[in-house]
């Protein structure tokens, strides 16, 4: 079949020939592409991985599966096909894909190995083994067709546009993160860096009751779009240094002092000192960007003299899909809103030039790309 696949280090590019998945397992689902999203671990695949794929020559600790794979997680589709021992799906549904692979499914790819402690202890989504469909545990969205267990796949009212369902992955790391952070009606919140992630920030916020919301992101179109979601937007480039625009940011709290928490989807030293600087007494600052093999330098005072909190959120849970769906259904999170992350749609052919080049060397008018394999679409 055709796919936009991860064949090695800093070797990603079309093909025609992958092979197409079939029904294996009893609770195996196939699901026909209709859109994929490109997510910025995507992008790090391409620029520093392997991060998440397995290295060349080797497969991966959970599916046992080598490369080349299909890339792509956000996946949203139709169902084609289902196992004998399917009961939640039907031929027809439009689903979306919770795309994480980890202790509990060696089973389903038949491979050996101790469960994790976190596994044993149902926190799935920080399996020390965790690994992603589309990112190295078996191929993903950017294909034709997927196979998926029933379990990983969720069922969207067909009123929710396609495109728009394929939002719902990168939503629900969204509001794990509001989770993760403990955030409460009526708290503030700095959300740095202005990408999907960013901007789907506002939304798990809004839909928790934060009260006052800001957005620091220099590219103006995120800026524009934060400000229409309801945020109140900041360009950090307008300040003569850092550490001036950490002290506006500052100002820009409810108390002119910090803020209850920060949310940092950028991931470099500079926007990890404002998550810590940015904050009020006991504020808690949640990382949610993948840094990779990076690390910063940290001065333990700016938490402990004011009790700051700093922890990270990592992917998200089951229950954290059927929030956000949930949230689309009772209209809470209204599609139109969400629909203006779309920037882009190319098809799989055009992908790599045309959507992941765009979103490395674009940003000032990218902010959410989506691959399809069906040309169709596009007109």
């Amino acid at each position: 079949m055709r796919a936009l696949a991860y064949f090695g280090t800093k070797d990603i590019h079309f093909t025609d020939k992958l092979p197409e998945p079939c029904i294996e397992k009893p609770d195996d689902v196939l699901i026909e592409i209709e859109w994929c999203g490109i997510c910025g671990t995507d992008l790090h695949e391409l620029l520093d991985g392997p991060n998440f794929f397995p290295e060349d020559g080797k497969v991966h600790e959970i599916s046992g599966h080598g490369l080349p794979q299909a890339m792509g997680h956000e996946m949203s589709g139709k169902v084609v096909e289902i196992g004998s021992a399917v009961t939640k799906l039907k031929l027809g549904d439009h689903v979306v894909v919770e795309p994480t692979g980890t202790c509990q499914d060696r089973a389903r790819y038949n491979t050996v190995g101790a469960t994790c402690k976190a596994c044993e202890k149902g926190l799935h989504n920080i399996c020390l083994h965790l690994g992603l469909s589309g990112c190295g545990v078996q191929s993903g969205g950017f294909a034709e067709k997927v196979v998926m267990s029933e379990k990983h796949c969720f069922r969207v009212p067909a009123w929710i546009p396609l495109d728009v369902a394929a939002l719902i992955q990168p939503l629900a790391v969204c509001w794990h993160a509001v989770k993760v952070g403990r955030v409460k009606a009526g708290d503030s919140a700095l959300i740095i860096g202005g990408g999907p992630i960013g901007l789907g920030m506002i939304m798990a916020l809004q839909s928790f009751g934060c009260s006052k919301i800001v957005l620091s992101e220099p590219a103006k179109i995120r800026r524009e779009l934060a400000e229409k979601m309801g945020a109140v937007v900041v360009n950090p480039l307008d300040d003569g240094s850092a550490a001036d625009s950490i002290a506006r940011l500052r100002k820009m709290a409810p108390e002119g002092e910090g803020f209850d928490y920060t949310f940092d989807c950028s991931g470099i030293e500079v926007t990890f000192e404002a998550a810590i600087h940015c904050l009020t007494f006991r504020g808690t600052a949640v990382n949610v960007a993948v840094w990779g093999h990076r690390s910063v330098e940290f001065f333990p005072s700016a938490g402990t003299l004011q009790e700051r909190r700093y922890t990270g959120s990592m992917c998200y849970t089951m229950e954290d899909f059927e929030d956000v769906v949930k949230s689309f259904t009772e209209g809470k999170t209204d599609i139109a809103t969400a629909a203006h992350m779309i920037t882009g749609r190319v098809s799989l052919e055009n992908g790599l030039e045309d959507a992941f080049m765009r979103l490395i060397n674009d940003k000032e008018d990218t902010i959410k790309v989506l691959l399809t394999p069906k040309k169709e679409l596009l007109n």
